[in-house]
């Protein structure tokens, strides 16, 4: 990378996370390019289908109530401390874009996305890739509260809701 591009870089995420500033802060130090309104990460993704055997008792229902999507736009899981519900992005290289709408416990803490596929075959032929994705537009902490305040009997959950109230101050 030139001294340039670092130099913009570095100016960019001090300054309030450049235009990301509504996204998470510090937790991702990797951002790659700013473009006009949109970040770009370098994330860690897994797929997941609801034929999983710690899916079954779901099945095809996100974390958010709504049925699993699986067409140009995608459901995908992630520890919403992170990447809050409502969060869309784009893989780069791909045409279909991702909703998070769900969430996982093995996905607490690791900065990892977990993409939906309708089958344990697709599932596996996704496996586990490092991807840049550009964030659209990003989703609501406060709603991400509002839908995990009721089942903080969880761990997992109850350590995304401390970590969303450690960024945004609420309660």
């Amino acid at each position: 990378m030139n001294r340039l591009l670092r130099f913009l870089l570095a100016a960019c995420c001090s300054a309030a996370f450049c235009s990301c500033a509504s996204g998470p802060s510090s937790a991702y130090a990797n951002i790659q390019v700013r473009k006009a309104g949109t970040c770009v990460y370098k994330v860690k993704t897994t797929a997941y289908c609801h034929q999983e055997s710690d899916s079954l008792r779901y099945g095809r229902g996100s974390a958010t109530g709504d049925a699993l999507k699986f067409g140009t736009v995608r459901s995908a899981a992630a520890d919403w401390s992170v990447f809050p519900v409502g969060t869309i992005f784009r893989i780069q290289g791909e045409k279909c874009y991702y909703q998070v709408d769900d969430y996982g416990r093995a996905l607490v803490g690791t900065k990892t996305i977990d993409l939906y596929r309708p089958d344990k075959k697709e599932m596996a032929g996704w496996g586990c890739r490092n991807v840049n994705i550009e964030v659209l537009r990003w989703g609501s902490y406060t709603k991400s509260l509002d839908i995990l305040k009721e089942r903080t009997r969880h761990a997992h959950v109850l350590c995304m809701v401390r970590n969303i109230q450690k960024k945004t101050g609420k309660s």
